[in-house]
C-alpha cells in the first residue's frame, strides 16, 4: 500500500542549489537530488477509498501561487541528530495553504498532525552522525539561500517503504491560482489510473 503526503515539488535550480550540500558529513545519507520535496501534510498509508476521499476534497482547494526562498541549514533531533534539512523563508501563503490542507484531512477523520509545520526539504536522514560534526556541518552552510522560485501547484506523493525515503511518485497534482497549468493537464492521465487502481 502507498504511503501519502502532499507536497510542494522542488523546482530543478532550486534542486541544483540544494544539492551542492551534499557531503562533508560522516553518518549521512543524502537524499537524491529527484527526490526533494517540501512536506506540507503527512497522511501515512490509508486504504484506496480513503486516498480518493482525501484526493476528492482536495480539488476544492483554491490559492494563489505564490514565491518561496529556500534558506538556512538545520537538523532534527537535538541530542540524536537523525536528519538534516533546508529551510524555507516565512510565507503567508504556504502556511494558508497547509493549514487548509491539515483541515481538510481532519474532516476527512484523519488524526491532526502533532508536529508544529516547519517547512523544509529534508537533505539528509543520519545514522550515528556525532553531535560535533552536525554542528560543523551546520554552522558551515549556515548561510545557505536559493533564488526565490514561484510555486505553482501541489502535489499528492506516494512513496513506498525504502531505505532513505523515495522514489516518491506524484499522484496527483493541483494548480494554483495565477500559475501556468499546463503541467497539470499533463498528469490528468495518471490521476484516473491513481483513483481506480485499486
Amino acid at each position: 500500500m502507498p504511503r501519502l503526503f502532499t507536497a510542494l515539488e522542488i523546482p530543478r535550480d532550486a534542486a541544483l542549489s540544494l544539492s551542492l550540500l551534499r557531503g562533508g558529513l560522516p553518518g549521512a545519507r543524502w537524499v537524491d537530488v529527484e527526490n526533494y520535496h517540501l512536506t506540507l501534510r503527512f497522511i501515512g498509508d490509508v486504504e484506496g477509498h480513503v486516498a480518493d476521499e482525501i484526493a476528492n476534497a482536495l480539488d476544492r482547494v483554491r490559492r494563489p501561487s505564490f514565491q518561496l526562498t529556500l534558506s538556512g541549514v538545520g537538523a532534527f533531533g537535538s541530542k540524536k541528530p537523525h536528519s538534516i534539512w533546508a529551510g524555507a523563508l516565512a510565507s503567508p501563503d504556504l502556511n494558508a495553504l497547509q493549514a487548509e490542507i491539515e483541515r481538510i484531512c481532519q474532516r476527512l477523520g484523519l488524526p491532526a498532525d502533532p508536529r508544529k509545520f516547519t517547512p523544509h526539504v529534508t537533505l539528509a536522514r543520519l545514522k550515528n552522525s556525532s553531535l560535533s560534526d552536525v554542528a560543523h556541518y551546520l554552522s558551515s552552510r549556515g548561510n545557505f539561500a536559493a533564488m526565490p522560485f514561484r510555486v505553482g501547484r501541489f502535489v499528492l506523493m506516494s512513496s513506498r517503504e525504502s531505505v532513505g525515503g523515495g522514489p516518491y511518485i506524484v499522484e496527483e497534482t493541483w494548480p494554483l491560482a495565477g500559475s501556468d497549468a499546463r503541467g497539470a493537464g499533463a498528469a490528468a492521465g495518471a490521476v484516473d489510473a491513481f483513483r481506480f487502481m485499486r
